[in-house]
């Protein structure tokens, strides 16, 4: 009994200290783990409350973030096809004006043409275009009265030309916040034309006849707005904003005389009268 006893005290006296050594082998270890843990996540924090600031700033100022462009309104591998169709005319007969007396006239415009497209990337989509464009004129009469001493009479005067014209683009979508209806873009164009004209003047003895061929080439500009009206069909208008042209061609009156003519330029503006409306569909 008495040896029993003599264990129990010899356990109480030497069990703190064994504790006390597991204690001081273990502390330091969950001590420095603990100090990694957290300046990770300081650093982390860090980054993640600027990132935070950072967009809220860009937010509340209305401005388009990085992130937002990210935005996917049409993703890589779909198609796009499409047409454009625009007809004008005009028929007037002994119209009347404070300058302009007996205009009798006849004319009309009409273009169409098909153009397809593949996102090779999210947004981005390269393509071809392909349009035929007809103007004519038949001017019966014409006087333009500027006073007494000043008047201009024309008659008998016909006008008709053919536009072939084919176009390769590169556009660039970029939705208006994370809209997935409304969206602009923006397309950098390489266009070539080929015309054809016929224009005369008089009858009998006084008719004259000049043919025409030209040909432009053009690197431009265009920006629009797509507007889906349904998850496959979508609106569209687009208008030039400019570009780099060179155009030249040839002239020949009657089969008698011939002439040629060479022009180039540049220009960075809106034209309003270069606005198209079409109708897109995304496969």
């Amino acid at each position: 009994m008495k040896k029993i006893k003599g264990l129990i005290i010899l356990f109480f006296l030497f069990a703190p200290t064994v504790v006390f050594a597991n204690g001081e082998d273990e502390t330091p270890q969950n001590e420095e783990l603990t100090a990694d843990s957290l300046e990770r996540l300081h650093i982390d924090l860090e980054a993640a409350n600027k990132k935070i600031k950072e967009k809220s700033y860009a937010e509340s100022r209305g401005m388009i973030t990085r992130d937002a462009m990210k935005t996917v309104f049409i993703p890589k591998g779909q198609w796009m096809v499409g047409g454009q169709v625009a007809w004008n005319q005009w028929d007037t007969k002994n119209m009347n004006y404070p300058l302009l007396k007996d205009l009798n006239f006849e004319a009309y415009t009409f273009s169409a043409g098909p153009y397809l497209g593949y996102f090779f990337r999210n947004n981005m989509a390269v393509g071809a275009r392909f349009s035929y464009k007809r103007y004519y004129l038949n001017l019966g009469e014409f006087n333009l009265n500027l006073g007494e001493d000043f008047n201009i009479g024309l008659e008998d005067i016909y006008f008709l030309q053919h536009n072939y014209e084919s176009t390769v683009f590169l556009r660039t979508y970029l939705p208006l916040g994370k809209s997935k209806i409304f969206g602009l873009f923006g397309e950098v164009q390489l266009n070539y034309t080929f015309s054809e004209g016929l224009t005369s003047t008089g009858k009998g003895d006084t008719f004259s006849a000049s043919y025409s061929a030209g040909h432009d080439l053009e690197l431009g500009l265009a920006g629009g707005m797509a507007v889906f009206l349904t998850d496959y069909l979508a609106a569209e208008v687009m208008l030039n904003v400019g570009g780099f042209h060179v155009n030249w061609g040839d002239q020949n009156t009657n089969n008698i005389e011939s002439g040629s003519k060479t022009n180039s330029g540049a220009n960075f503006r809106i034209n309003l009268f270069s606005i198209k409306f079409g109708v897109t569909y995304y496969l």
